[in-house]
């Protein structure tokens, strides 16, 4: 770092990360350590979704690590580089797992496929739900459905990175223009990483059933909305000051595209199906297009958030901040 006080921001970001990151990591060497000593994990000492937290928490104290050597080698663009070492570390530790670890349920099953049957209903519901023959979610192992839970684990990896490094160019460099993006995207970063945890540990509540409670319905609207806003205001934040059609339209367009990318991934999950959240043609499917109009209006609502919060960012800010 250039001085002595980027250098200790540095070391207090990095000692933060670390302690944030401190669980997850513990999680991943003690089923690693388990797998060492029986060959597989028991179901009852399994760790809840060990996988992608800990390859997630494993890639943000990397990025934070590296920080000062990306600053060197691209200045300003030093997200860049950072960004894509911590994604490809993720990727290399997340297959690490999936294809070593294996969970002794009533015979042993390797870790993505325990993991898949998680994305259903509660993992304490798993054993005691009644399986039919005909129920879609019973289409079988498809690596496909890893499409969605990749993306979560990349969307939370950038928002994060892209806060820390931000709060760098903030209070080592002097870009206070960088306040309020650095701000929101601290906000819907952390609101969204709040939500994926809520989610390991309630599935928002879903029984495993296509059809789902009012609750589980705003709560999973909710969840669709905010990935989309959190990668937006990531978009906007890289593009901020441009003219309109980069600075908002852009952003808005892509907190769409994502956002209908994790219905598409929701899609190869329940084998060709959706989640309901309610009856009627509000909430029914639109023949070939399987999405219902509630479906297209979380997916509009995405951008037309994220669009409303880049000119918000985009507004001059008062040059006494």
């Amino acid at each position: 770092m250039n001085s002595k006080k980027c250098t200790t921001l540095w070391f207090l970001l990095l000692a933060l990360t670390i302690l944030l990151c401190a669980y997850p990591i513990y999680m991943g060497v003690n089923v690693a350590a388990e797998v060492v000593r029986n060959g597989a994990v028991p179901l009852e000492r399994y760790p809840k979704y060990v996988i992608p937290y800990t390859p997630i928490a494993a890639a943000l104290v990397l990025g934070t690590l590296l920080l000062p050597l990306w600053r060197k080698l691209a200045g300003k663009w030093a997200l860049l580089p950072g960004a894509l070492c911590s994604t490809a570390a993720f990727f290399v530790l997340e297959w690490i797992m999936e294809t070593k670890i294996l969970v002794q349920t009533t015979e042993p099953v390797l870790l993505e496929s325990w993991q898949m049957a998680l994305c259903y209903v509660p993992p304490e519901q798993y054993q005691t739900r009644v399986w039919e023959a005909v129920d879609v979610l019973l289409g079988g192992y498809s690596p496909a459905f890893k499409l969605h839970f990749y993306l979560i684990s990349v969307v939370i990896i950038l928002s994060l990175l892209n806060v820390i490094y931000g709060l760098v160019r903030v209070l080592c460099d002097g870009e206070t223009a960088r306040k309020k993006p650095l701000t929101v995207q601290a906000v819907t970063a952390l609101a969204f990483l709040g939500m994926c945890i809520w989610a390991c540990f309630t599935a928002f509540y879903r029984t495993g059933e296509l059809t789902v409670s009012p609750l589980s319905a705003v709560l999973m609207a909710l969840f669709f909305v905010l990935l989309g806003v959190t990668v937006g205001v990531f978009a906007g934040s890289l593009l901020l000051g441009k003219k309109t059609a980069l600075s908002i339209v852009l952003p808005a367009l892509a907190a769409v595209v994502i956002t209908a990318a994790m219905y598409a991934g929701e899609l190869i999950l329940l084998s060709g199906h959706l989640y309901r959240f309610g009856s009627g043609f509000f909430f029914d499917g639109l023949d070939a297009l399987v999405l219902a109009p509630v479906d297209l209006l979380v997916i509009l609502l995405s951008g037309a958030f994220t669009a409303v919060l880049c000119i918000f960012l985009n507004t001059k800010q008062d040059s006494n901040l």
